[in-house]
């Protein structure tokens, strides 16, 4: 009987070693960018939100380093139409905004890499959305 409690806790154990060491291993495809809004009134003042969220646990994540962004206009066949984009601050965990020059309606892909906080993989995306008059 004795014998049976310690191996089932051994077993436990084991068990709990596996699960942690899976959620340490996390991989880029782990998580994902979202758009907030997939249409955005055009302009030079246009602002888009991206929501970074660990698909695991379906949580934000929040403190990513994004280190590369791109707005080109690849998904109406003129991918060196391109434009700045400027970080703004958000004061939501997870979301991260950014102010651009959407010069023209249409269809526009926003290229987008993290660091996420202890994983040693970029994340990337290429999200796509439309600007509107």
């Amino acid at each position: 009987m004795k014998s049976k409690l310690v191996l089932r806790a051994a077993m436990l154990a084991l068990a709990s070693v596996i699960a942690a060491s899976q959620s340490a291993e996390a991989q880029p495809q782990d998580y994902e960018f979202q758009l907030v809004e997939h249409v955005i009134k055009q302009g030079s003042d246009a602002v888009v939100a991206v929501r970074l969220v660990d698909k695991r646990s379906g949580r934000p994540v929040g403190d990513a380093v994004v280190f590369t962004t791109r707005m080109d206009m690849a998904p109406e066949g003129m991918e060196s139409m391109t434009t700045p984009v400027e970080t703004l601050p958000s004061d939501q965990p997870g979301i991260y905004r950014f102010r651009t020059d959407l010069t023209m309606a249409g269809a526009w892909r926003f290229s987008i890499a993290a660091k996420v906080q202890g994983e040693t993989e970029t994340v990337e995306s290429r999200l796509e959305l439309k600007a509107v008059q």
